[in-house]
């Protein structure tokens, strides 16, 4: 199963370099890449410190911003959510996994611009202002995640149906 790990790194670590190409606001496969790791990997540490480093490393270049300990947490709580796809790799539950994924995405890192930044009071108004503010980019994050995780299951479901080693063993 050497292969089939290998190429699932490459994919996440390709889907990562994409954050680095022009996109609309939060069009990304950030969580795309946390439900397929959680999904694939069959060692917790490794859904975790794939993920993780290859988001680390497009920051790199990115830049990186005081939310970060709020995006990544939610981020390794997105590879949670991918766990509880590994005996359910179909197209229903992985869907509605990657909008449950974007929309907890949206509430814990709004959540974090409010709590730990000064652009908003620290009020029930502040609050209810900073979610408001972000509404239009949540509907870009969740096309993203729906758009990479499509491209990320399917591309490793058409993999392994073209190429035999690369299918999921009955272990994994």
């Amino acid at each position: 199963m050497k292969s089939r790990f290998a190429l699932i790194v490459a994919l996440v670590f390709g889907a990562a370099a994409l954050r680095l190409l022009p996109h609309p606001p939060n069009f990304e496969p950030i969580g795309a890449i946390a439900l397929f790791a959680g999904a694939h990997l069959a060692s917790k540490r490794w859904a975790f410190l794939i993920p993780l480093t290859a988001l680390f490393f497009s920051d790199l270049l990115i830049g990186f911003h005081d939310q970060m300990p709020v995006v990544y947490g939610a981020f390794a709580l997105i590879v949670c959510l991918g766990f509880m796809l590994q005996e359910r790799r179909s197209a229903g539950p992985i869907g509605a996994a990657a909008v449950a994924g974007s929309t907890l995405f949206f509430i814990l890192t709004n959540f974090g611009v409010w709590a730990f930044g000064s652009l908003y009071p620290k009020t029930l108004a502040g609050l209810g202002a900073c979610y408001v503010a972000a509404i239009p980019f949540y509907g870009y994050t969740v096309a993203g995640t729906l758009f990479y995780t499509a491209v990320l299951f399917g591309g490793l479901a058409l993999a392994g149906r073209k190429i035999s080693r690369l299918a999921p063993s009955v272990s994994s």
